[in-house]
């Protein structure tokens, strides 16, 4: 019969996050409990902006999200409300 491995209490989010680097969550299935969740997808925006750019700009804002991996329209807003936060 085989030790059921305990979870241990963590310190801080890092030494949580090298455990689960080199663990499976698989080995302590047993420990984790159900919960309800609800995700509200409908929720509409409050507001969109079209703006139109120079294929050469897209192009670029294209291949630095990409990098970053997130989409142009997010990376778009992040250096928006960065850019407006010095203003």
């Amino acid at each position: 019969m085989t030790k059921i491995k305990k979870i241990p209490n963590f310190k801080n989010y890092e030494e949580e996050v090298n455990f689960w680097d080199n663990h499976s969550l698989a080995d302590y299935w047993d420990q984790f409990k159900d919960i309800d969740l609800v995700v509200n997808l409908n929720k509409p925006k409050t507001e969109s902006l079209i703006l139109r750019i120079q294929k050469d700009l897209k192009r670029k804002l294209n291949k630095i999200a990409k990098q970053k991996g997130v989409t142009v329209s997010t990376l778009s807003r992040i250096w928006l409300t960065e850019k407006l936060q010095t203003a």
